[in-house]
């Protein structure tokens, strides 16, 4: 194989992650093969010149691409520390579906420091006229409201909707798309109509990716783009 396309392979794929740094094995194996190519060692610098340079801006990227989210909660925790006294804190956890608020209680400063360094991914407002500190997580699940109560349906307008309850009870918790209902009607059996229509019951996650995935394919935006008019 080519020494440059060898060479050229490398440098992507360490730049990638792929490949280790292993500094001296990596010179070796370079001073070696360039020597028996009979190479300039000065091709052998900017090699090693191009390796390096890769890794800087490899980790310049992952230090500018750090989260807003860190500085806010650094922010967070110097107002934390200036503050005296017990401070009331409340968690709100948002679910896929569903939201829950509790009191975690009265704390010192220094407690709620110790349980956002815990929990970095929380967002936090500060409210120090209330001596309040706000704490929201966002939870990839049915909350357990929602995992009793949750149907997927049709609304009046034809969206896939999810319910609070049965969908003739009308509580929607959130709408995700259009249906093709015409599209749907040709292409599914008659029993499947009739559940989407009186509401699919959801208890967990798996159910609730499962018909999300198989109503997406009569999405009418998608439907749109597939089919073509007939001239």
């Amino acid at each position: 194989m080519n020494i440059y396309v060898t060479l050229a392979h490398t440098i992507k794929k360490y730049n990638e992650g792929v490949i280790p740094m292993m500094e001296f094995s990596l010179w070796k194996n370079l001073k070696k093969r360039l020597r028996n190519k009979r190479r300039p060692m000065w091709l052998l610098g900017a090699i090693l010149f191009s390796l390096f340079a890769g890794s800087l801006a490899l980790n310049t990227e992952n230090i500018l691409a750090a989260p807003n989210l860190a500085e806010h909660q650094s922010s967070i925790v110097k107002t934390l520390e200036r503050q005296n006294g017990l401070l009331s804190v409340k968690l709100h956890q948002i679910y896929v579906c569903g939201e829950e608020s509790k009191p975690l209680g009265r704390m010192m400063s220094k407690q709620i420091i110790e349980l956002l360094q815990a929990h970095p991914e929380w967002k936090t407002v500060l409210d120090t006229e209330q001596s309040t500190v706000h704490f929201e997580q966002s939870i990839d699940d049915m909350s357990e409201h929602c995992k009793a109560n949750a149907y997927m349906g049709v609304d009046k307008k034809g969206n896939l909707t999810l319910f609070d309850g049965v969908p003739k009870k009308e509580k929607v918790v959130r709408t995700f798309f259009q249906l093709d209902v015409r599209y749907m009607e040709s292409s599914l059996p008659q029993d499947k109509l009739d559940q989407l229509a009186k509401g699919i019951r959801i208890s967990d996650m798996d159910e609730y990716n499962s018909v999300l995935s198989t109503y997406s394919d009569f999405a009418i935006e998608q439907n749109q783009k597939v089919m073509k008019p007939a001239y």
